[in-house]
């Protein structure tokens, strides 16, 4: 349940963003008059998404082995692509992100109604139909039923959050929150990607290598409320295999290394002699 709420929480809350930016942006060009647009494409998104969501859970759940653990563990794998996409995204667009958003609103209103009722149902649909997809990953690797009270949870956090952020004006550090909740997603994105990896050695698509390189079980099992926890959030297997340990390192390994080098990459580097030039101006 804590790692949908987490997922929920930040696609909620980046929706709840998306959302609060382009509003603000009509409310500051006094074009109030498309702002039922914007909802109407914001809810027909969402819906959109539970569809998705519905059909995904449904579809994995009618699978009979070992075509429902290849289902879900490709499921798996996938949802963790797509999660490393939007970590390294978010990194590289966070700080543009407002202005960029408010461009789009002021091309999309050259368009009328509909160009605005778009730009609202896209940006919604793609955290909705992500969300959707990590749900049906996580319901997969835990329980469908706290998958889901996790997510209302999180998803009711984010429009307390988004609401706070837009109507009552209080601050959030939201590139603080960002890095946080990313550590976190990179963590469960691990477990996911070593969970995905381990259905498939079950099937026999990938080598396990060494069956069991450990087996802790006895000590902390992973069947427990506390290993449950573990499992869904950051991916706790008691006995995994060589091929999940490994998956799991790697994944952890490179996508931390891949953050590191796209910071260094958007820092500024200094010019040399512009300190002297300066001096020399002056």
């Amino acid at each position: 349940m804590l790692s949908s709420y987490i997922l929920s929480l930040r696609e909620g809350l980046e929706a709840a963003l998306i959302l609060g930016i382009v509003l603000g942006a009509l409310r500051q060009m006094r074009r109030r008059d498309l702002i039922a647009s914007v909802w109407l494409g914001a809810g027909s998104a969402a819906l959109v998404s539970l569809a998705a969501a519905v059909l995904l859970t449904r579809l994995g759940l009618e699978l009979k082995d070992p075509a429902e653990a290849i289902f879900e563990g490709l499921t798996m794998l996938l949802a963790a692509g797509i999660l490393t996409w939007m970590i390294f995204w978010m990194a590289r667009q966070s700080r543009n992100l407002k202005a960029d958003l408010e461009f789009g609103v002021r091309r999309a209103m050259q368009g009328g109604r509909w160009s605005l009722f778009g730009l609202a149902f896209i940006a919604v649909l793609r955290e909705g139909v992500e969300l959707a997809l990590f749900l049906t990953a996580a319901a997969f690797s835990s329980d469908a039923r706290q998958a889901i009270v996790g997510a209302a949870l999180g998803l009711g956090t984010a429009a307390l959050l988004g609401w706070l952020l837009f109507a009552a004006s209080v601050r959030l550090d939201l590139r603080r929150f960002f890095q946080v909740t990313g550590f976190l997603l990179i963590l469960f994105a691990a477990g996911l990607a070593a969970h995905g990896v381990g259905e498939l050695v079950e099937v026999g698509w990938l080598p396990s290598i060494v069956a069991h390189v450990w087996d802790v079980n006895p000590i902390l099992d992973e069947n427990s409320a506390f290993g449950q926890i573990l499992k869904s959030l950051l991916g706790y297997n008691g006995n995994p295999s060589l091929t999940e340990v490994l998956a799991y390192l790697g994944y952890f390994g490179a996508v931390l290394l891949g953050l590191r080098r796209a910071g260094r990459r958007r820092r500024p580097e200094p010019v040399e002699g512009s300190a002297a030039a300066a001096q020399a101006q002056d």
